[in-house]
This record gives C-alpha cells, sequence and structure tokens, in this order.
C-alpha cells in the first residue's frame, strides 16, 4: 500500500480533553507518527470523562486518540526530556492556558531556538493574545461566545449535540498545520499557528456573519429552517419526522408535482424563494398537513423518485446499521491493549494515492513511554531512574 501523506513526520501532541487530540489524530490518521504527552497519574482529562466505560477505559477517549503511543511525563520535573522529544519534531501541538508552555521554558520562541524548522500549534478557548484571552474555556462557552447558541434552537438558545466548538477548532488547527508544513516544503522554514475555538465559531457563522456585516441584519433562532431558502426544513410524518431541501425553482416545480399540490406553483405568495421565505409559516402549514398523511418511508420514496434531497433523522444506531454509511467504512474496528475489540467513527475522507489508516488503537496510559524514550537514546536503566523519581 502507498505510503499516507504525512509518512515520517513527528508530531508531539501535549493536547488534552478534545480540540488538540482532534487536530492529532487527524495528522495521525494520514500517517504522522504521533507522540502523547500525558500527565503521570492521571493522563488526557477525558480519560476520565463517563460513564460508559470499557474496563477502566473511558469510550470517550476513543473517539479522537487512536494512531497516537503515550507517554508519560512531568512536565516540571522532565523538562530535559521535553526538549529532547521537541527537538526532533515536526510538528508541536498544545492546548494549555496561554502562556502556560513559555513558562514551562516550552514554548514557540524556546523550541524554534534549537529547532527552526517546526510547526508549533497552540489553540485555547479565546485567543493567544487580547482582553479575553485568560479567560478560561469549553465548548459550550464557545459555542454561546461565538454566536452559534443564538441561532440554534426554536424557543431558547441551544447547544449543538457535538462539542462543535472542540471540533471545528480541532478541524481548523489540523488545516493549518499541514498548510505550515507545505510552507516549510518550499522554503525550510517553520513557524508559529494557532487558533481557538472562539475564532471558529465566529467563522461558521458564514452567511449570518454576512448579513449583518454587509446589512445590519442580525440573525435568531433558526430552528430546523434555513433563513434564506424554504422550504428547507424538518416536517413531521405520520410515524416521524422527515428534512427536505427545495433550494431552486427547478426543485420546487418537481416536489409540488410529485406532492400532488399544483395549486402551489399558481399561488403568488410562494412563486419565488424570496416570496416562500417571507412566507414561511404560511407553506409550511400546509406542507406538513399534506406530510402527516404519510409516512416517512413513502415519503422519501416519493421525494427521491424525483430527486428532491430528502432524508430520515436517524439515531447513532440507524446511522452505523445504514449501508451506505458502512460502504463509506465510517465504522472502524481495531483491537485494543486492554479492551479488546473496540469501534469508533471512521475517517470521512478517502485520498486515492496517499490514503488514511488505522495503525493503532487509542493507547492505554503511558503505554509507549520506554518505547518512545529508548527512541531518544535513554538506557534502560535512565528509563529506570527517570520512572523511580516520578519524572514518567
Amino acid at each position: 500500500m502507498t505510503e499516507s501523506a504525512l509518512s515520517g513526520l513527528r508530531v508531539v501532541d501535549f493536547s488534552r480533553a478534545l480540540a488538540g487530540p482532534f487536530c492529532t489524530q487527524m495528522l495521525g490518521d494520514m500517517g504522522a507518527d504521533v507522540v502523547k504527552v500525558e500527565a503521570r497519574e492521571t493522563g488526557d482529562d477525558s480519560r476520565g470523562w463517563g460513564p460508559p466505560f470499557m474496563g477502566e477505559e473511558s469510550v470517550y477517549f476513543f473517539a479522537m486518540n487512536r494512531n497516537k503511543r503515550s507517554i508519560t511525563l512531568d512536565l516540571k520535573k522532565g523538562k530535559e526530556i521535553a526538549r529532547r522529544l521537541l527537538a526532533g519534531a515536526d510538528v508541536v501541538v498544545e492546548n494549555f492556558s496561554p502562556g502556560t508552555m513559555a513558562r514551562l521554558g516550552l514554548g514557540y520562541a524556546d523550541v524554534s531556538a534549537y529547532n527552526p524548522a517546526v510547526v508549533y500549534c497552540s489553540i485555547s478557548g479565546y485567543g493567544q493574545d487580547g482582553p479575553d484571552s485568560q479567560l478560561p474555556g469549553y465548548d459550550m462557552t464557545a459555542q454561546g461566545a461565538g454566536g452559534l447558541m443564538s441561532v440554534t434552537g426554536n424557543d431558547r438558545p441551544t447547544r449543538v449535540g457535538v462539542s462543535i466548538a472542540d471540533i471545528t477548532a480541532g478541524m481548523f488547527a489540523a488545516y493549518s498545520v499541514v498548510t505550515a508544513l507545505y510552507h516549510r516544503r518550499l522554503t525550510g522554514q517553520g513557524q508559529y499557528v494557532e487558533t481557538s475555538l472562539l475564532a471558529g465559531m465566529v467563522a461558521l457563522l458564514t452567511h449570518h456573519a454576512s448579513a449583518y456585516l454587509n446589512t445590519g441584519k442580525v440573525a435568531g433562532l433558526q430552528g430546523n429552517t434555513h433563513s434564506t431558502i424554504a422550504p428547507y426544513e424538518t416536517f413531521r410524518t405520520s410515524d416521524g419526522f422527515i428534512n427536505i431541501g427545495v433550494a431552486n425553482e427547478r426543485l420546487w416545480q418537481r416536489f409540488c408535482e410529485v406532492m400532488a399540490m399544483p395549486e402551489l406553483l399558481g399561488d403568488e405568495r410562494f412563486g419565488t424563494n424570496g416570496d416562500r421565505v417571507r412566507h414561511r409559516a404560511e407553506l409550511a402549514d400546509i406542507i406538513g398537513r399534506r406530510f402527516e398523511r404519510h409516512s416517512t418511508a413513502e415519503l422519501l420514496a416519493k421525494l427521491r423518485e424525483v430527486a428532491i434531497p430528502a432524508d430520515a433523522i436517524k439515531n447513532v444506531a440507524e446511522v452505523f446499521a445504514d449501508p451506505q454509511v458502512q460502504h463509506l467504512g465510517l465504522r472502524l474496528g481495531m483491537e485494543h491493549a486492554t479492551c479488546g475489540h473496540i469501534e469508533v467513527a471512521g475517517m470521512p475522507y478517502r485520498l486515492s494515492e496517499t490514503p488514511s489508516t488505522v495503525r493503532m488503537a487509542p493507547p492505554v496510559l503511558g503505554q509507549h513511554t520506554d518505547e518512545v524514550l529508548r527512541e531518544l537514546g535513554y538506557e534502560q536503566s535512565d528509563v529506570d531512574g527517570f520512572r523511580a523519581m516520578d519524572v514518567i
């Protein structure tokens, strides 16, 4: 098999919880050797997040820590080990509070002095500088501070049901790191990269941001509708719910025909998409009464016959039982050191020439400490001494 695109690169990962680990998992999936540096006794915060657990292992931790090797290290006692590790790093990722790594002597200025080619990435809640930079940041606070919750929900601001601020920050970080690596390939020069949960949330405002910045319109709660397209929303059926998206005039005509509602085509309230958005409530009432006569499966069959975008709202079990999800390889199995067979969600992309790979299950705490230290040139007697002194 062709090597993955990032094979041969060493990523030193000081991050924990979700944003940083999601970034480094993406890099690991593409072939990078990710060395996850964890606190001696507790490890990554997410190792304690549950239930559910499998044995003593958090299944939350499984979700963003495959393709990594774990070492434990006290960063205050083991600075020399950290420096030796960083000297050979292509990429460093950390998500401590801004300034923490610099105070430890492990910040970008320190590392780049002896490893000028390093790509050093910091992820924070509110950014590395500015009036709010020292505020603690978690996914939920970022969803609120960045405006996402102000447009999510029906009768009150609602958190997105996954940690989208963390995940977005992780993805933007991985994108920035790979971009910096491309620049390094051209110039030989490393650089400092930073992103934040807040910045990611503001970026996700997209058309809502554009509407405000250019017209002064402040979006409110969107519910399950689209601010500029109708009908584009969730409707109740006789046995559940269905999502539809009728985003242009061709689809609108086909929709009215297949649902046997030709009278809507001549209704001036619904003549254009702009008209339909302005009269969304009346249109939704008409469509809703028609949809409630049919089951979800009946409606999907009708709508898909004429290529109207529509699908059921599936729970997590239904998602992973879906043949298309399985065909795309979005359910990954692997063998864990203590839990045996485990499964996680798969990679949402496929590259023809440099495929992503699953090489290692999420590690148990410190699973690779001895192995990595020996790679750094330490003798086993040194490793035993570090352990005796509570360095590792």
